[in-house]
């Protein structure tokens, strides 16, 4: 075991230029980090000091300090459990289904108004405030579900609490799930998103949120861990990306920011094994809301927390930081963009780092920890260890 701990944290969405395939998924010509630079002037001295910038052209650095490369997706499909599916080692061909155009078939949901009792509307694709400001009075109203997609694999569900209770939201949502196993309404997360307040004041109960994702098809890198009694530390959604398969301990994260405060009370425990974060905001808040600015902020709102997280690691610990996809929020759309990742290896003991060949697959990443800690190596994937020195 070459490091007691790695952290690996994942930057929702933020992808460093079009993948191989990217023409299709029409994202030909996509670039979250790049388009982003170009329309701000972003101020990430701390980032650039680890080689991030470096990524969007594989260009030669010899002053950086961490290890850094990118890596190139596989998985089918361009969402959150595609990419970290393919991260911890899992090969998939199918993609999850998405229905950002269109909204859900008509066949779905008629079959959630059988279920459920209750009469289904919005089935469109939105950002969540806007969608419960402009249907939660008729819900209040009329007892009905409010059902919509986020652009991601996802079907939400969104209702009042003084009208359906968040116990009973969550039982619709199970219903729900069992419906959306079959291959054509496939998605991978089921949302139950309870919300309170006033006609022009509503807003989700974000602690009363609810996930209902697929579960792995396979035993992952994290599975690997626990049941060789590593401990596996899931922070934000992670947890409810591989439904708690191989995860031993699980922190939710309201923000960016609450989770990075999670990930340094971690630091400062006492463990052996993978503590994994996801910061969801990139994606969430920015990319499919197309918020250039706020995106950028963003990325600089991390930068300026980077030097308190390399401070906290210790001589044998190693940090790593990836993305799971792209969203672009200078592209057309509203949908995440077919991108390669950037991936990042930093540790206080590396002598010589700089350029890493690009990686051919995320599961890289899966890989390069099993073989740290070793366990059972994925299906997919080659580890790198060896290339740090």
């Amino acid at each position: 075991m070459k490091f007691k701990r790695i952290f690996l944290m994942v930057l929702d969405s933020l992808g460093v230029g079009e993948a191989k395939d990217a023409a299709l998924y029409q994202d030909t010509g996509c670039n979250t980090l790049g388009h982003i630079r170009e329309q701000c002037d972003l101020f990430i001295p701390n980032l650039k000091k680890i080689g991030f910038l470096n990524t969007l052209n594989m260009d030669e650095n010899e002053e950086v300090d961490a290890y850094y490369t990118i890596a190139r997706p596989n998985n089918a499909g361009k969402d959150t459990l595609a990419g970290h599916y393919e991260m911890m080692g899992i090969s998939s061909n199918i993609p999850f289904k998405t229905f950002n155009e269109n909204g859900f078939p008509i066949e779905l949901i008629d079959s959630i108004e059988q279920i459920t009792g209750r009469r289904v509307i919005g089935n469109r694709c939105s950002n969540n405030n806007e969608i419960i400001n402009e249907l939660g009075e008729r819900q209040l109203n009329y007892g009905s579900l409010i059902v919509y997609t986020s652009a991601d694999s996802d079907l939400q569900v969104a209702a009042h609490e003084d009208v359906i209770s968040a116990e009973q939201l969550y039982k619709y949502c199970e219903k729900i799930r069992a419906l959306t196993i079959r291959e054509d309404w496939l998605v991978g997360r089921v949302v139950a998103r309870p919300f309170i307040g006033t006609t022009g004041k509503f807003k989700l109960n974000h602690s009363g949120r609810k996930d209902y994702p697929v579960r792995p098809p396979k035993k992952t890198v994290l599975d690997e861990l626990n049941e060789n009694h590593f401990n596996v530390i899931a922070i934000g959604k992670i947890n409810d990306i591989f439904d708690g398969q191989g995860i031993n301990k699980c922190m939710k994260a309201s923000s960016n920011m609450d989770a990075i405060n999670k990930l340094t009370s971690v630091m400062e425990k006492k463990f052996t094994g993978l503590c994994m974060v996801n910061l969801c905001e990139f994606d969430s808040l920015y990319g499919h809301n197309r918020d250039v600015v706020g995106y950028a902020k963003a990325i600089e709102e991390l930068d300026v927390e980077i030097p308190l997280l390399l401070n906290k690691l210790e001589l044998d610990d190693l940090l790593i930081i990836t993305a799971d996809h792209g969203n672009d929020p200078t592209f057309r759309g509203f949908d995440h963009t077919r991108e390669n990742v950037p991936v990042l290896f930093y540790s206080r003991n590396f002598k010589t780092p700089g350029r890493l060949p690009i990686q051919e697959t995320l599961a890289n990443i899966g890989a390069t920890i099993a073989d740290n800690f070793n366990v059972s190596p994925p299906e997919i994937g080659k580890s790198i260890l060896d290339k740090f020195e």
